[in-house]
């Protein structure tokens, strides 16, 4: 049975387990399957550091109540956070960073900055 380079697909010749044809094939298969998860990395990043500028932005108080609208035509990406709270009553505060929010009634949104590290 012919064993292929994972690569470049030329066919393999050596010990049973071999998977490349040298170490550029190696390295190079390894760079690239690295370089497809930064890139996802990097877009989801870029997603929450813009939402957490934006709460930065519309909170300068560390405690403000604002329409949901606001924070949509700003481009605020209500999917991607970092974490979540739940308080004893059951409110679920959504962070980007230290920057969060609560989905309140009438469309509206209570931004919130949290000091504790």
């Amino acid at each position: 049975m012919e064993r292929f380079c994972l690569d470049c697909q030329a066919v393999l010749k050596g010990r049973a387990d071999k998977k490349f044809c040298d170490d550029q094939c190696r390295s190079n298969f390894n760079n690239h399957a690295k370089a497809i998860d930064i890139t996802l990395v990097k877009q989801i990043n870029k997603i929450l550091l813009k939402n957490r500028n934006i709460l930065q932005s519309k909170n300068p108080n560390d405690k403000t109540k604002i329409k949901k609208v606001n924070l949509q035509n700003e481009g605020f990406n209500f999917t991607y956070h970092t974490h979540t709270y739940t308080t004893q009553k059951g409110s679920v505060y959504f962070f980007c960073y230290e920057f969060g929010y609560l989905l309140l009634e009438n469309e509206e949104v209570l931004l919130v900055k949290r000091n504790e590290i």
